[in-house]
């Protein structure tokens, strides 16, 4: 079975063949009102932790190697 995943910024408007759409960031995006925000699961909990957010953030070219 093939996955057809689609990634959108949470500023995109909902379109009607979107399927499930799961909202990955840890933080609630700014200018939005829950209630106008048209998702189906918030999966906060397989984001960065805050001190990962932040060093990324200000580390904007670290490289790591896997």
């Amino acid at each position: 079975m093939a996955w057809n995943i689609k990634l959108k910024r949470v500023y995109e408007p909902a379109q009607a063949d979107d399927g499930l759409r799961i909202l990955v960031d840890r933080m609630w995006p700014r200018g939005i009102k829950k209630s106008d925000l048209k998702f189906d699961l918030w999966a906060k909990d397989v984001t960065p932790s805050l001190e990962a957010r932040r060093f990324f953030h200000d580390n904007p070219y670290f490289i790591f190697a896997v």
